[in-house]
């Protein structure tokens, strides 16, 4: 199989690039250039096209991974911040979705990206696939996001909207900035601890997308792992893997003034409990199902 992936060079893209190669499919980057690379695609959002030609030269493609987007918490959420996140998925989206739904020579296969975001900030609820939007900046994005997706010709297309959690590896995301300070015996719960988080591992965020490809799954799917656990939990379980302790409670007040208030709150201090019903139904087997495994995974030497 040959598939298509925005966003090839990020944390998810380039472990799921080596992943496709491992298991005998050809992984074929979607470039923003306006000059010609063997094996990839070139594309451009923000114009709305698909090189042709390069697809042409490819000999076609069976499928497309759709994970580009901007940083959703590198930089502070300022109107102009705002418009990037919400436009870099929307008109990246649009445009996949346009161009799989104009020839019978695309793709029949789109995954596209999405994130738990879409549930907002729910408290003590357990949180399905069939679960509605939530509230907030993050759902709204979300939403607009998977609609655009919905916008392939369907009938034709399978469509699988990957709402991916928290993804926990020492090379990039939330633990990457967290590690130093945990190694350090400077970590801690944030705020009160209480909130749910739904995470997942690197590796079985790329097993999932693969297992996905290879099997008729279609909707929105959540790409966590079976046990969602409360931020204290989770913060012990780093503090465990790398053998230190974890006593300093970050103020929810600390993190308002290195986030800004709304970003610290949708990204740190919002509870989602969050199961991934259709990952388990379609018979994905997770390597790292709790947050102790995930955690031991992430920390240790195969993960670096």
């Amino acid at each position: 199989m040959k598939v298509g992936i925005t966003g090839s060079t990020g944390l998810i893209g380039s472990e799921l690039s080596h992943a496709l190669r491992l298991a005998g499919h050809v992984p074929v980057p979607f470039i923003r250039s306006t000059t010609s690379t063997p094996g990839a695609v070139r594309w451009s959002p923000a114009r709305g096209t698909v090189e042709d030609a390069d697809i042409e030269q490819l000999g076609g493609l069976d499928a497309v991974v759709h994970l580009a987007g901007a940083g959703i918490a590198d930089r502070r959420w300022t109107p102009a911040r705002r418009r990037e996140i919400l436009e870099s998925r929307v008109n990246g989206t649009r445009t996949l979705a346009k161009w799989m739904s104009r020839t019978t020579d695309s793709p029949t296969i789109f995954l596209s990206g999405s994130a738990i975001g879409f549930y907002g900030n729910r408290g003590e609820e357990v949180l399905t696939e069939e679960s509605g939007r939530g509230e907030g900046f993050l759902a709204d994005v979300c939403q607009q996001w998977e609609e655009s997706a919905h916008s392939v010709d369907r009938d034709r297309v399978r469509l699988a909207i990957l709402r991916t959690g928290i993804v926990m590896s020492p090379k990039g995301g939330a633990l990457k900035k967290q590690l130093p300070l945990f190694r350090l015996g400077l970590g801690g719960r944030l705020g009160t601890g209480r909130q749910w988080m739904s995470l997942i591992s690197l590796r079985d965020t790329v097993g999932a997308i693969l297992h996905i490809l290879e099997n008729d799954v279609t909707g929105p799917v959540n790409l966590v792992s079976p046990e969602p656990a409360r931020n204290t939990e989770v913060t012990q379980a780093i503090a465990r893997a790398v053998r230190r302790p974890a006593i300093f409670p970050v103020p929810r007040s600390a993190l308002a003034a290195a986030l800004g208030a709304e970003c610290a709150e949708e990204m740190l201090m919002t509870s989602q409990r969050i199961t991934p019903q259709q990952l388990l139904r379609c018979g994905f087997q997770f390597s790292d199902p709790t947050v102790s495994q995930i955690m031991a995974w992430a920390t240790s030497s195969v993960a670096q």
